[in-house]
């Protein structure tokens, strides 16, 4: 790769104000979909609503990471994905596709065929082997962070100052991917809004996201349909929507360029009025 070469972030974003990650779950369990897109029918239907809809990167994930959920063995993460991946390239051939795990087995193997970006809850702590897999494909990478594995995040999660903290393992991470031999512009700085946080973490984070900018790199946020805005507004799954918008917008007025979301057909005008209002341009 050439050093002077953009990162695939930045030729993703292009001239664009933001960038939206459409989020496509494969999972029995999903919080959102409830396992409606395992067919591959119901799935590419899907996959067309989100393009149409404005979406940038099609972010695939085989494994729930919803509080209380347990992992799932490669073998069949990938036998999850396979299908839909594979009718993505074939009916989708344009489309960027992002693989949400945290396995070295099932990045390496989507990777070579065709996927472009790993996004992984992990921060490669893991998987070991992750790092060799990046450091060999040189993907675009979501570096989140988490305390804890989903199976147990958010039993009592605890800080002295969770954007202090946040801001170090962003550091203590970044500076171990590019060990690996993982170009730093090749990754975008995800908080985890939701892994491993109450809602004072949560709100704390989401508050101070400018904060994070100190690297130079683009910032994700991924706060679509949460519990936290439940909580937060005693809203159930279905009413969570337009907070969702309102909350995408007011991110990207704190320097968050990409958002991770199930409804782009909802976030978009929201961060299209974010946008015509404020008259700037965020880093991407």
């Amino acid at each position: 790769m050439d050093s002077n070469s953009p990162g695939i972030w930045d030729e993703i974003a292009g001239e664009k104000p933001f960038g939206l990650m459409g989020i496509l779950n494969l999972t029995p369990d999903s919080f959102y979909d409830g396992g409606r897109l395992q067919s591959v029918q119901c799935a590419l239907a899907h996959v067309e609503k989100l393009l149409n809809s404005g979406t940038d990167i099609l972010d695939l994930g085989a494994e729930s990471t919803r509080p209380g959920s347990a992992s799932l063995p490669p073998h069949m993460e990938k036998n999850r994905l396979l299908p839909v991946f594979l009718a993505i390239r074939n009916e989708f051939p344009d489309a960027i596709i992002s693989v949400d795990t945290w396995h070295a087995e099932t990045a390496r193997f989507f990777l070579a065929n065709g996927a472009a970006i790993i996004n992984d809850v992990s921060a490669c702590f893991w998987d070991e082997a992750l790092g060799e897999v990046l450091a060999d494909a040189k993907p675009g990478y979501v570096l989140m962070h988490s305390q804890g594995r989903p199976s147990f995040m958010q039993k009592m999660p605890l800080y002295k100052n969770v954007v202090d903290e946040v801001r170090a393992f962003f550091q203590l991470a970044l500076d171990r991917l590019a060990s690996f031999g993982l170009p730093e512009k090749n990754i975008v700085l995800d908080p985890g809004i939701g892994f491993g946080k109450n809602l004072a973490h949560n709100l704390a984070l989401m508050a101070n996201m400018d904060v994070f900018l100190e690297f130079g790199r683009p910032l994700l946020a991924g706060i679509s349909m949460k519990s936290w805005l439940g909580n937060l507004l005693d809203m159930g799954l279905n009413e969570r929507s337009n907070p969702t918008a309102t909350a995408s917008a007011l991110l990207w007025q704190k320097g968050v360029f990409w958002h991770r979301i199930h409804e782009p057909w909802v976030v978009r005008p929201a961060l299209e009025l974010a946008c015509a209002l404020d008259g700037t341009r965020n880093m991407h």
